[in-house]
């Protein structure tokens, strides 16, 4: 009898476009029986490992908290206190700690890490974060447009900032779902030609004005993502007249929201008047966090079988 195939989510292109209306689907459900204090847990005697070798709050605090409001279990592991620290090959931990669980999670620093662990696992394996890419955070992010202003599909997506994970993210995110990204970075900011595909979905822009002109979502990053902070200085002055203000989200359409994945520096990337004024749905994403990993758990563990 042939072996279904393990699903993993490390990248946003992992699920087909069907699979995550799926999830987005589920996150609507789920989070409407959350808001009516409905238990729902359809994960009972399932485990969730978490594996961080990146600090985390807001990652840990929703997988943590969604795997035991869907009636699962959860261990957490650092590198302190695993064999992660002490040289194991990631093969030989990932075959043994797919023997015992049911699910991984993982937030780390490189992808090939991730995937190295993936292919050795027997049990699917969900990216936290890593350096290339950040997937749940833009799950977060695109069921936070829904919720608030419908389909995504022809709308335009405003990115300003560097080519990090989260840009690297939405660049898979327009192409798999059909939206529109423009991006701006400061010279030598930009990304790389080689991990992205050129096409209708992707403009590269000049400066944060060209970006969010005509925009239905401008969204950034800290300048300085982790794992960076030696070239704390010299991003701060590249990217001095690249601030998210007034200016930008005057230039975008009169309805556009702003996200941000936090945490944020106000007066860097951010002014208080933008993240704090009413176009801003921050806290909305981050509380989506919550509602759109419990669908992703769901559909990893138990497909599109679910009430």
């Amino acid at each position: 009898m042939a072996t279904e195939r393990v699903r993993h989510f490390l990248e946003f292109s992992d699920l087909s476009r069907a699979e995550l209306e799926h999830v987005f689907a589920r996150t609507r459900i789920i989070k409407d029986r959350f808001k009516r204090y409905q238990a729902y847990q359809p994960l009972t005697d399932r485990t969730l490992a978490m594996v961080f070798e990146k600090a985390s709050t807001r990652t840990r605090v929703s997988f943590e908290a969604g795997m035991y409001q869907m009636g699962g279990s959860v261990i957490h592991l650092t590198t302190g206190d695993s064999q992660l620290g002490r040289a194991e090959p990631i093969e030989d931990t990932a075959r043994v700690i797919s023997r015992m669980v049911d699910i991984v999670m993982i937030r780390t620093f490189e992808q090939s890490k991730i995937e190295r662990f993936a292919n050795n696992s027997r049990v699917p394996v969900i990216n936290g974060l890593t350096n290339e890419y950040h997937p749940c955070q833009i799950l977060a992010d695109i069921y936070t447009f829904l919720e608030l202003r419908g389909p995504i599909q022809g709308r335009t997506v405003a990115w300003i900032g560097d080519a990090n994970n989260m840009a690297y993210t939405w660049v898979q995110a327009a192409e798999q779902l059909g939206f529109a990204l423009n991006f701006a970075a400061p010279p030598g900011y930009g990304p790389d030609p080689a991990r992205i595909t050129r096409g209708p979905h992707l403009t590269l822009c000049q400066d944060p004005r060209q970006a969010a002109a005509g925009a239905d979502l401008v969204t950034t990053d800290v300048w300085t993502s982790m794992g960076y902070e030696a070239e704390g200085d010299a991003r701060r002055k590249a990217f001095a007249h690249w601030m998210v203000d007034s200016g930008v989200m005057a230039a975008a359409n009169p309805n556009a929201l702003f996200m941000h994945c936090l945490p944020a520096h106000r007066g860097e990337e951010v002014s208080a008047d933008v993240i704090d004024g009413p176009q801003s749905a921050v806290w909305d994403e981050a509380e989506n966090r919550l509602h759109v990993q419990k669908a992703l758990l769901e559909y990893l563990l138990l497909g599109f079988e679910v009430q």
